[in-house]
């Protein structure tokens, strides 16, 4: 889930796309890049961590032009940080063209091997989105008119990249002397929105992961980029748009409402913060129904996601709300760390616990979703050490048993802590007296209220049902294989570093 933006103005870019990167920031922090373009001369600064990490004022001066894009990077298959995975990337042939990327495509392997042998094409890394630039590139190169482009052969590459690439993306690119392309695979999966600005210099174009990037930039928000569609703006302003693919439908991934998004973004039309109020009505009718029997004092949230929800279900079930966490903003979110010892140290270095709040009481404590389960357990005993008598755990989510393939880093089912667990198992694993699950027929309900038109959603973490069709279960052992050869240095040195730490103190 990683956070783009590309823009098309009329002045300097380089700090507009700072700013939009620092409003995107939580959709990825282990690498941040920017590309500017001036006339056809591209701008690159790039680099591991944080936004206000990688970019120091020197860099900033160097990034000149009035175009641009910009990614903030979340490892999609666990992999750690690598210098040479941070986007956006870079080819020369046939353009100038660089590509930033939010998603994950489920036949890389196959079209790493095509690019080699059949479209001459050499890729550098592991990572899909150079192999995704490089579709493009091949692409553009068959499509263009002596080595010229127009929208309209712009527009037929991108049909080229939706015939041969699975997944899902959504994606900014630039190519050097034309402008800004930006397209969503057919499926819709992953989010893309685009806005405008008028300036008394002519109209300026932003698209970004989320909405709430145009808002904090002052943009005005057009519309979502459809699935299968393809936008592109000219170095003059010019905008031009065209659906790409035949059949295209919309499935938003419903776990961006869940947990990805910020509350304050709207994807498709849909509200995220209402969703999450929506949720939590849900789940309070729900416990009203199975669970009256519980006699509870309080509801907590675990900050922040779930704050909405559990509001909202405090207020339906008439109880206290009481903020029993405090949170800091420092630690990066738990779930994409590389070690289960350094996850475990982290949720207490990010989350302590007011005792007040707890001491004799009977907690309903209110989480968004439950993934592997770390975190809900030392939350837990969390509670339990500040003096609560009972322990209720309510996820505004159904239980996470399967792999997302899709550009969320949840690729084993082992790790998956409902996966072959029965809701009392999990509730022992976690050391809470009561574990109450959303269901999926109530969590899509909530998100479609707020857009009847989409009828369908990407649950595949909850259902097991992929919407692209071509993720099979030997597929999924192939992916978990590789992610557990691949990262068992980095498990075993992660596991280490918490040992040398605990020592230390």
């Amino acid at each position: 889930m990683c956070g783009i933006l590309g823009v098309v103005a009329k002045n300097q870019v380089n700090q507009l796309l700072y700013d939009g990167l620092l409003v995107l920031q939580h959709r990825g922090q282990d690498a941040a890049g920017i590309v500017t373009a001036d006339g056809a001369l591209f701008h690159m600064h790039k680099g591991g961590g944080m936004v206000r990490d990688v970019f120091r004022t020197r860099d900033m001066r160097t990034l000149l032009g009035s175009s641009g894009v910009a990614h903030t990077r979340y490892p999609t298959a666990g992999s750690a940080w690598s210098a040479a995975e941070a986007q956006p990337f870079y080819v020369n042939s046939p353009f100038g063209l660089v590509l930033a990327h939010n998603g994950n495509l489920t036949n890389s392997v196959q079209l790493k091997s095509e690019l080699f042998r059949q479209d001459l094409r050499h890729v550098n890394t592991n990572s899909d989105s150079e192999v995704l630039l490089n579709v493009l590139a091949h692409e553009l190169e068959a499509s263009a008119t002596n080595y010229k482009l127009e929208p309209a052969t712009i527009f037929t590459a991108v049909s080229g990249v939706h015939r041969r690439c699975r997944g899902a993306y959504a994606v900014v690119a630039m190519i050097a002397g034309y402008g800004l392309l930006a397209f969503r695979d057919p499926y819709g999966i992953r989010p893309l929105v685009f806005g405008k600005l008028e300036t008394e210099h002519g109209v300026e174009y932003l698209v970004a992961s989320e909405s709430v990037a145009l808002d904090a930039l002052g943009y005005e928000v057009v519309r979502d980029v459809a699935p299968g569609e393809a936008i592109f703006i000219d170095e003059d302003g010019n905008f031009y748009a065209q659906q790409c693919a035949p059949n295209a439908t919309l499935n938003p991934c419903i776990f961006e409402y869940v947990y990805l998004a910020r509350p304050d973004s709207v994807i498709d039309g849909i509200s995220v913060y209402e969703t999450r109020l929506r949720m939590g009505e849900s789940l309070a009718d729900k416990i009203k129904r199975q669970y009256a029997h519980l006699d509870i004092d309080v509801v907590i949230p675990i900050p922040d996601s779930s704050r909405p929800a559990a509001m909202q279900l405090a207020n339906r079930m008439n109880l206290p709300y009481r903020e029993g966490f405090i949170k800091n903003r420092y630690i990066g979110r738990t779930f994409i760390m590389p070690g289960q010892a350094i996850r475990r140290r982290s949720v207490r270095q990010k989350l302590n616990a007011i005792g007040m709040e707890f001491k004799g009481k009977n907690v309903l404590l209110v989480d968004d979703s439950i993934v592997r389960g770390t975190t809900s357990q030392e939350i837990v005993q969390m509670a339990r050490e500040s003096g609560a008598r009972r322990v209720f755990f309510a996820s505004a989510a159904p239980p996470v048993r399967f792999p997302n393939v899709y550009g969320i880093d949840m690729p084993t089912r082992d790790e998956l802590i409902a996966t072959g667990r029965s809701d009392e198992e999990i509730a022992r694993e976690i050391g809470a007296d009561q574990l109450i699950y959303q269901d999926l027929e109530a969590l899509t309900a909530d998100v479609r209220a707020l857009n009847p038109e989409v009828t369908n959603f990407e649950d595949s973490c909850f259902s097991g049902v992929y919407v692209t069709g071509d993720v099979t279960r030997e597929y999924l052992d192939g992916i978990e294989a590789q992610r557990r050869d691949g990262n068992k240095e980095t498990e075993q040195a992660a596991n280490q570093l918490a040992l040398n730490l605990e020592t230390v103190e």
